[in-house]
């Protein structure tokens, strides 16, 4: 299975859960910690932990691994090594603005 065609399933099941706002960005061109990072909103701090438990029990058994999870209820990163899922509140997506991060760092690779 392909790079794209992981994020796409880890995609699909957010999408499936109520997920909203899910962008992906592509960071084959750009020195960083991973190759692809998708962001999330939740509804709220419950919905957070369950996206984060759907994707566990959908995506282990089909050999995805979840090297690191760091979790709180605005904000729950996913390290699946090559893939960075954020699952955040609108808040702290609001807050921390990683889409102008993301974009950023994206674009300084086409300069």
């Amino acid at each position: 299975m392909t790079l794209n065609d992981r994020v796409e399933r880890i995609v699909d099941e957010l999408d499936k859960k109520k997920g909203e706002e899910i962008e992906v960005f592509n960071l084959d061109n750009v020195d960083y910690i991973a190759k692809r990072v998708i962001l999330v909103n939740s509804l709220n701090g419950k919905h957070s932990f369950s996206l984060l438990g759907h994707l566990k029990d959908k995506l282990k058994p089909l050999g995805e691994e979840f090297l690191q999870i760091d979790e709180s209820e605005d904000w729950i990163v996913i390290d699946m090594g090559d893939i960075l899922v954020h699952i955040m509140s609108p808040e702290y997506r609001q807050k921390y603005l990683l889409e102008e991060f993301l974009t950023d760092i994206t674009n300084r690779k086409d300069s």
